[in-house]
This record gives C-alpha cells, structure tokens and sequence, in this order.
C-alpha cells in the first residue's frame, strides 16, 4: 500500500479550495448558465438550429481552417523554434521580438493588415490575381489570418524544451553511427512530442473561437466565408439570443471533445 508523500510546503486544502473557487468564478459558472440558457430550447428547436445548413458550412470552416492553421504552424513553429535555440545569427532578437507581436497586436489590426496585403488590390494579393486566384476572401485567406495569430503558441511551446535536451545527446548518437533523419526520429522525437501537441491544441484552440483577424479578410459571405464565431454576433444583432446560445453550445461541445482527445494523445505519447 503506497503512503502519499506530503509536500514539504503545506496548505494543499488551502491552494486546493482557492483553485476551485477561482475556477468555478471564470470557466464554470458561465459554461454553465450557457447550457443552462440552452436547456430552455427543445431538442427539436436545438437540433433545428445546430443542423442548418449555414450553421454546418460555418463549422466546417472554422474548425477545417483551425485545424490547418495548426497544422501549418507545427511545421513552421518547430523549424523557427529549432533556428532560435539552436543558432546565433544576426537579428535574431528582432525574430524573437516579431513572433510575440501576435500577442501585443490588436487581433482588429493584424486583420486589417492582412487584408490590405492580401486582397485583389493588395501588393500580394495583385500578384495572386494575375495567376487565377484570390488569397481575400476566401478560406485560403482565413487560414493565413489564422496560422499568423497563432503561430507564437508553437514557438513559445517548444522553446524551453529545445533548450533542455543536450547537444551532447545528438552527437552522441551520430558517433554511434545514427544518420540525422535518425537521429530526430529517435531522439528529438520523443522529447519534443508531448510539447509540440500541445502547442498545437493551443494553436487550434485560439483558432477556433478567433474572430477581429478573421472578419475583415473572410469577407463574411454566408454558406462560403462565414465562420461560427461571426454568426454568434449575428444572430446576437439580430435579438435571436436562443439560435446564438444553441450555436455557442454546439462550438464549445465539439470544442471540447477535440482538445480532450488531444490531451488523451498527448498523455499516451508521455507515458510511452
């Protein structure tokens, strides 16, 4: 029979209590007066509003679009964290300084930035015209606002990590006779794993409920660039405050659901 080893700082009723309460006052309590708010709907007005086809097509988007921001900003995310850690090179507290911006920049501004830059008339988006394309207005364009306000969660994330694994390790197993792609397979691997799900939860996380970026360069058409949390606001402008509460209930459920299994998979990949 295990004994629990007791802290050498007491107080874990104390800091366990403050924890709860502090969480119940901003999570909880409001997730709960949503579903509360919801209850008031029957299922068959519930189901009525969830399953419109522009309720469908908007979470289609935003979590299709989330999910591919994330996606990208794993890929990208590791290589700028790799590049940060472990090479010394001009500007590179300039790169450190423009990965947080993300975080400092009004999300009103980044998207207004974006769509200057990207739409048909923009320096970019010019270009993108010429080849038979547009990057505004479209989920191409939503997926770029996206990948840029979420892109310090990745870096952030695996920075501390890259900075705790030995360079040692590395060499030591390309004097073993470990080639480079090996190397990262069975080194770097297993240790940056665990960080990099949960950048990318985090990443995906911010990507879905992400609207001031979004809204100017989606161009909010119904059933082709509208994301969920727009309809909230509209269904809110419109005083239909039970189809935005149904709406709201509906991206939280699926919200949840998402991000568990992810940290399901994360915690799999650390006991491993």
């Amino acid at each position: 029979m295990s004994r629990r080893t007791s802290p050498v700082i007491p107080g874990f009723g104390l800091t366990l209590g403050y924890t709860l309460v502090y969480l119940s006052l901003l999570v909880l309590i409001p997730l709960g007066a949503l579903f509360i708010s919801a209850a008031q709907l029957s299922w068959a007005e519930f189901w009525a509003i969830i399953s419109s086809a522009r309720v469908l097509a908007a979470l289609k988007l935003s979590f299709g679009t989330a999910l591919l921001a994330a996606l990208l900003n794993g890929a990208i995310g590791t290589l700028l964290a790799w590049s940060l850690v472990r090479y010394t090179f001009p500007g590179r507290k300039i790169i450190e300084a423009m990965i947080d911006l993300p975080f400092a920049l009004p999300t009103a501004v980044a998207g207004i930035a974006l769509t200057a830059l990207y739409a048909p008339a923009g320096p970019i988006g010019q270009f993108a015209t010429a080849l038979g394309f547009k990057i505004a207005y479209t989920p191409l364009g939503i997926t770029l606002a996206l990948t840029f306000v979420t892109l310090p969660f990745v870096v952030r994330t695996l920075q501390p990590v890259l900075a705790d694994i030995p360079r040692e390790v590395e060499e030591a197993a390309a004097c073993l006779g470990a080639r480079p792609l090996q190397v990262f397979r069975y080194v770097l691997l297993p240790a940056l794993l665990p960080a990099w799900l949960t950048g990318f939860a985090l990443a995906f996380a911010r990507g879905v409920g992400e609207y001031g970026s979004v809204i100017f360069i989606a161009g909010n058409m119904p059933m082709k660039t509208e994301i969920l949390p727009l309809l909230i606001m509209v269904q809110l402008d419109q005083y239909n405050y039970a189809g935005a509460t149904a709406i709201g209930v509906l991206m939280l459920v699926v919200s949840f659901v998402l991000l568990l299994l992810i940290n399901m998979l994360q915690r799999r990949i650390t006991r491993a």
